[in-house]
């Protein structure tokens, strides 16, 4: 990969952690439509243009936008789905291989996940015994471990610095289609986190994330989070300042979800 590249990804992953994860607009999108697919395609990600969306997006759009951009550079990124638990493809995100001349048979490989404001590339360890099998990442504000257990699956491990990490996803490595992604994204509109706002915002000057789900908002550190009950006289004021997001847009989802 060419030098001015790898600049230009960088430079795209620093503008996708200005943009705040939220399901407010996919609210709102299949409202409008009533089924996911014509939601999805309403979605401006899906066009490729990050400054006309509505406010956010979720980790289908993050990961879309991304993964649209490196492929007409001209490299050959690779759709990963998420496994949490006992439930299926809930998350995704790319793996790119830097190929070269000198290296095609295991080349530098990173994982790029910016739907859980992961906005750094992580070169993927190799596994045992070719390595110790992981490999940590000292980010702000949360520490980040790649586990390799099998040359192919990857399992990503986060946790305050004074907490144990935790298994948030399990992601087999060989990829799915550009049409096993969609149907995915599709499938993602009905599922329970539709049914309250999920929002999700890093700031990364200062390395605090601020967490909003079914009415809590979390405030996370490197030190640890809190959690306080936003009460409903004051959620719309609240989420507009913490998240950055149009105070029309949050009260246009609440009176859809209200429903």
């Amino acid at each position: 990969m060419t030098e001015e590249h790898w600049k230009k990804i960088l430079e795209v992953m620093k503008k996708l952690s200005q943009v705040t994860y939220e399901n407010l607009t996919k609210i709102i999108r299949l409202e409008k439509t009533h089924n996911s697919m014509s939601a999805q395609k309403l979605d401006d990600s899906f066009q490729n243009d990050i400054d006309n969306w509505m406010g956010g997006g979720t980790c289908f759009s993050l990961t879309w936008y991304l993964y649209q951009l490196i492929l007409e550079m001209g490299y050959k990124p690779r759709l990963v789905m998420g496994h949490k638990k006992k439930v299926k493809n809930i998350h995704c995100a790319l793996i790119l291989p830097i190929f070269s001349e000198k290296n095609n048979i295991n080349p530098p490989t990173y994982l790029f996940d910016p739907g859980y404001l992961i906005f750094e590339p992580l070169l993927l360890p190799l596994p045992q015994p070719f390595s110790i099998g992981y490999t940590d990442f000292l980010l702000q504000p949360n520490q980040v471990r790649l586990n390799r257990p099998t040359q192919h699956t990857l399992e990503l491990w986060t946790g305050s610095y004074n907490t144990p990490l935790k298994l948030r996803f399990e992601y087999p490595l060989e990829g799915v289609s550009e049409v096993e992604f969609k149907s995915h994204w599709q499938q993602s509109f009905y599922r329970e986190m539709m049914t309250y706002p999920v929002l999700n915002r890093l700031d990364t000057q200062k390395g605090i994330q601020f967490y909003y789900q079914k009415g809590n908002l979390v405030t996370r550190t490197s030190t640890g989070s809190t959690i306080v009950k936003i009460e409903k006289s004051n959620q719309i004021e609240v989420l507009s300042k913490t998240f950055h997001l149009n105070p029309e847009l949050i009260e246009k989802a609440l009176k859809i979800l209200e429903k």
